[in-house]
């Protein structure tokens, strides 16, 4: 028995020794971010705003922000009187309610030459040496009494045709604070597209047809009016098309009309190789040439800058000057810059100038070769500039086929 008791006292001996069982630790993370958004403010007819007065301002259409409603204010003969209307005065305004905003902004005043020398004011770069400009209520400001000189202002490239042209960024700091998630769930990726598509193979409960370049295409008009605003009119409109069993589509090929059908239903660039049946990069890159002008046409902002941006990668020396011209009407500015800089290349300048494409660019976009040619002579006064960056610029396609002068067939 007493063996059995000095057992028990040593349990009870140890049991004192253990540490207690440390507390759990928890945990949570405060993330700052700033919400981005920006607005390009165009003022014709300048020179009929002067003499308006000091204080007095012309203000732009309000934009939406982080939430919240902001403007440009921008005063002719300056804001303040001690800067005796020697300077122009612009900053940017909260123009909803709101308390203690705290945000970064930049203005941008446009240099109209295309020498790109723009005059940039931004609090983004100072950000860590002040940290965001706080706008306490409606109508507080952030920008410069003395932003230009008068005199200096209406003799430089910023003002052209009695034109400026201001752009702005406001970037909204927004905070949330993280804390410790008790789940783990990870969602599958959104499939909506998989489903709309199979729809679009299956032929299923189609209600409208389109002939086009002589063949036949069944789709589903919700689907058309729901991504397509030109689509909505022409199914839905005050001005429909009274017989949907058969639209006649004009202009436009086959191959094309499918591969922006296949964009509606799939929300995906199809393969553009496998749509046209050539394997090359000339007719994939002619293929993203008729998508992107049909996208225009119909108002798929998405489908548009896709091709953009594959032709930004697929620059060519016999499709750079067709991309060029397309660019230039379609209103692609990107791709615009990135074919001029390519094309202005001592290298490829001779080149290019030899294609048929070519002939195309001077007699449909005839403005546009005065900007070549300002490109031309910067390269010239540079001697080097690389365009590293925009594509195969420098090379050509060897698949290059002698088709027609303005948009070649696909097939």
């Amino acid at each position: 028995m007493g063996t059995i008791k000095s057992c028990r006292d040593t349990s009870k001996s140890y049991s004192n020794l253990r540490s207690p069982t440390p507390p759990p630790v928890t945990f949570s993370t405060s993330r700052f971010e700033t919400v981005n958004g920006s607005h390009e403010f165009k003022i014709n007819g300048y020179s009929l705003n002067k003499g308006m007065g000091i204080g007095k301002y012309i203000a732009s259409d309000t934009f939406m922000v982080g939430g919240y409603a902001f403007a440009i204010y921008f005063y002719p003969d300056g804001k303040s009187v001690e800067d005796n209307a020697s300077y122009v005065s612009v900053f940017i305004a909260l123009a909803s309610e709101g308390t203690d905003v705290r945000a970064l902004f930049e203005l941008t005043l446009l240099d109209q030459s295309g020498k790109e020398n723009h005059k940039v004011h931004s609090h983004f770069e100072r950000r860590l040496e002040s940290g965001p400009y706080t706008l306490k209520y409606r109508g507080s400001m952030w920008g410069y009494k003395r932003y230009f000189k008068r005199t200096v202002l209406e003799t430089s490239d910023f003002l052209k045709d009695d034109c400026l042209e201001i752009h702005c960024v406001v970037g909204v700091v927004k905070s949330h604070t993280e804390g410790p998630k008790i789940y783990s769930i990870t969602p599958p990726p959104s499939d909506i597209g998989q489903h709309f598509g199979k729809l679009l193979e299956s032929g299923k409960l189609t209600d409208v047809n389109f002939e086009v370049d002589g063949e036949t295409f069944s789709a589903h008009k919700l689907v058309l009016a729901a991504r397509s605003p030109v689509f909505r009119a022409q199914l839905f409109g005050p001005l429909k098309d009274q017989n949907t069993e058969c639209i006649k589509v004009e202009d436009m090929e086959a191959p094309v009309f499918k591969a922006l059908l296949h964009f509606i239903y799939w929300d995906a660039l199809p393969d553009m190789q496998e749509i046209v049946g050539l394997n090359s990069k000339w007719a994939s890159t002619l293929m993203s040439q008729h998508l992107l002008a049909a996208a225009d046409r119909y108002a798929l902002d998405r489908l548009k800058l896709l091709c953009e941006a594959k032709l930004c990668e697929d620059v060519a020396i016999n499709t750079v000057a067709t991309t060029l011209a397309l660019a230039e009407q379609h209103h692609c500015f990107q791709l615009k810059a990135v074919c001029l800089k390519v094309i202005a290349l001592p290298e490829n300048l001779r080149a290019v100038m030899q294609t048929e494409g070519f002939e195309y660019l001077k007699e449909s976009c005839p403005s546009v070769l005065t900007e070549l040619l300002e490109y031309v002579a910067r390269v010239t006064e540079h001697a080097v500039i690389t365009c590293s960056g925009y594509g195969n610029g420098t090379v050509l396609d060897g698949s290059y086929v002698n088709g027609r002068r303005v948009r070649q067939r696909l097939y």
